[in-house]
């Protein structure tokens, strides 16, 4: 049964039937197995330079993202199939990148991805496996952009339910 979303008022629409789309900067988030839980991490203009030396140091990366080892040969395994689609009936939901339309679409072009952590690599994203992802709560205290998807697969989720 699927269960719809919780949406702000006006923003019920969002639970019919649309093609969402990703733009490229924000594309390392969704470069993993569909159910993969996954925590990523940016510095935004606010960041300070603390919480910037305390989670990247000196790793030459733009985004870190964080999966468990429960789900790290999943993505060493996966691969994706990535579409580029015409940009014409699609909607910008200034919400991470994310773009929708409400009628069909053809993608321009595609791709299959076979090497997910290199995808990673190559988009400025440092891979990091860890048992569980208890490192959430902490990010969410800090000035980086954080952002958490499908966090009910987590085995530390699960454990505390």
């Amino acid at each position: 049964m699927r269960i719809p979303s919780t949406r702000p008022p006006g923003r019920e629409w969002l639970n019919g039937p649309l093609v969402w789309a990703i733009d490229e900067w924000h594309q390392p988030m969704y470069l993993f197995p569909r159910d993969c839980p996954r925590v990523l991490c940016w510095p935004t203009s606010h960041t300070s330079a603390r919480d910037r030396e305390t989670w990247f140091g000196t790793a030459d990366c733009r985004m870190i993202a964080f999966i468990e080892s429960a789900w790290a040969a999943r993505v060493y395994a996966g691969a994706l199939h990535r579409y580029e689609l015409p940009l014409e009936s699609f909607v910008d939901l200034e919400d991470a990148g994310m773009w929708v339309s409400g009628q069909g679409v053809f993608p321009t072009h595609s791709d299959t991805l076979t090497d997910l952590p290199g995808e990673l690599h190559a988009r400025g994203v440092s891979l990091r496996v860890l048992e569980r992802l208890d490192v959430l709560p902490r990010l969410r205290a800090t000035s980086l952009h954080v952002s958490a998807i499908r966090m009910r697969n987590a085995e530390s989720y699960r454990a505390e339910a």
